[in-house]
């Protein structure tokens, strides 16, 4: 999600963007690129479970940027507790000086759990992950998002479809499925995103594939 205006459409503006999942994978490729494009002074949050990884990010983001002078936090937080998401939304606010002109919200943390298939999800009241409730969940997010752009017309919505990427998460799906979705590297689908995010002529409450776009 972002701010609808963009003051300088090659750029991302002066702003706060945080990415969830930051550690690795999609995330980790994401933080690298959009730093790339954030003006001197923005600020950018890292959110993750492991703090470690997310310090070395840290490093090597300010080095890579140091005439922007970008302001870089990690956030070592569960988002799937409350108090990992409140910790987040602190960090955020006190970050929000009146210098900054957007929030740049990229959520992209996620757990794949027990990926059985739809006959095997027998019980209701036993709240497991599967295929049907992730691709339940996707769904339900797109209409979410659909109404928000719809009730929220200052805030854009996007909801951005990565395809297969070589993450732990699709050897994780490989081992346990036997299907090879033959996985691109991380980068080329982040710099589709970041593409989307320069040019921001998709209209709010969109989903994009990557093979479409």
């Amino acid at each position: 999600m972002s701010d609808i205006n963009s003051t300088n459409p090659r750029t991302l503006g002066r702003g706060i963007c945080i990415i969830t999942g930051a550690s690795k994978g999609f995330g980790q490729a994401l933080a690298y690129q959009v730093s790339c494009y954030l003006e001197p002074r923005s600020v950018l949050l890292l959110v993750a479970r492991s703090g470690p990884l997310l310090q070395e990010m840290k490093e090597e983001l300010q080095s890579a940027t140091e005439e922007q002078q970008l302001v870089v936090h990690c956030v070592t937080v569960d988002l799937r507790t409350k108090e990992g998401v409140d910790e987040t939304v602190r960090l955020a606010r006190q970050e929000a000086v009146d210098e900054i002109e957007h929030v740049l919200l990229i959520n992209n943390a996620a757990s794949l759990g027990d990926i059985a298939k739809f006959e095997t999800f027998t019980n209701p009241d036993e709240a497991l992950p599967s295929w049907v409730l992730y691709c339940t969940a996707k769904a339900a997010r797109n209409m979410m998002f659909s109404v928000l752009a719809k009730e929220q017309q200052h805030v854009k919505v996007l909801s951005y479809s990565p395809g297969p990427m070589d993450t732990d998460m699709q050897k994780e799906i490989l081992r346990l499925t036997n299907v090879n979705h033959n996985p691109m590297p991380c980068h080329e689908s982040a710099a589709k995103l970041v593409k989307l995010l320069l040019d921001n002529n998709f209209s709010s409450g969109a989903h994009l594939d990557f093979f479409d776009v």
